[in-house]
């Protein structure tokens, strides 16, 4: 607007010359002013135009710059939702799979309990078939209880043999008879008899030596009589000696020390169908 001001006034002032018209000097004063405000108009019309070229210059830049971010992160999206999809698909296969292992095992679980709760069952009934069976001999210190899911039959040293000996007498006989007739109605019991002995030095006893000796040998007499004399599976049968070394009471008394000198016939179910079950 203000270049075509200035092109009209130049043209005013060329057609008052061109009609040698004489301008006064106020009028030739204010054309000039008028003259002056225009030229500084279209300076700073330059210069806003400037601006804002550059202006435009710059939001084009930042244009192309964002444009280009833009299909960057549409890129990266692209591949991550790719990713996400390949991870939830991995994901449905290893919960399904990682569910059925949990079904497998709460099921084999389930089958050790019942064995378990089996055992208990088994070892619970055998334990009053000995204590029926047994129940004569009680008060010559023999006890039947459950350690662990085992039956112990724990006989002191008097009920079973003489003094200092390893030769079971009459007594003992009749109570490991008695014992046995249990023993050969429960085939699938294990059966591991356990020499004890207190800790008082072996003295006099020919080729007995310590207390080693006269546990390993007491128990393979009691094996022995119950195998060869009585008919109770030498499979089943394990014989061992713990010596003075698994006391029950202190040997400081003789009371303790009694106590201490027993045969313990130590009964277990077997468990082949449970230990199949844990290497599955």
């Amino acid at each position: 607007m203000k270049k075509i001001s200035l092109f009209l006034f130049v043209g005013l002032l060329a057609n008052a010359f061109s009609s040698c018209v004489v301008l006064s000097p106020k009028k030739y004063k204010s054309l000039l002013a008028t003259q002056d405000s225009l030229r500084t108009g279209w300076g700073e019309s330059q210069l806003k135009n400037e601006n804002l070229e550059s202006l435009i210059a710059r939001l084009r830049k930042d244009t192309t710059g964002l444009s280009s971010a833009l299909n960057d992160l549409k890129g990266k999206y692209s591949e991550m939702d790719s990713n996400y999809a390949k991870l939830k698909n991995n994901s449905s296969t290893e919960i399904s799979k990682l569910s059925n292992d949990l079904k497998k095992r709460e099921q084999r679980l389930k089958e050790v309990e019942e064995i378990l709760r089996k055992r208990d069952e088994a070892t619970n009934q055998l334990k009053e078939k000995l204590q029926q069976a047994l129940l004569g001999f009680t008060k010559n210190g023999l006890t039947v209880e459950i350690r662990n899911g085992k039956v112990y039959v724990s006989l002191t040293d008097k009920l079973l043999f003489p003094s200092g000996s390893i030769i079971i007498d009459e007594k003992g006989k009749q109570a490991l008879s008695q014992l046995a007739d249990v023993l050969k109605q429960q085939p699938e019991i294990n059966i591991a008899v356990e020499g004890h002995t207190d800790s008082q030095k072996i003295t006099n006893l020919g080729q007995i030596k310590d207390n080693w000796d006269l546990s390993v040998l007491r128990s393979t007499s009691v094996v022995r009589y119950l195998t060869e004399v009585s008919k109770v599976e030498s499979v089943r049968m394990t014989a061992t000696g713990k010596g003075e070394f698994q006391p029950l009471n202190a040997n400081t008394t003789a009371e303790g020390r009694s106590k201490n000198r027993r045969i313990e016939i130590v009964l277990s179910p077997k468990l082949d169908e449970l230990y199949d079950l844990i290497k599955q």
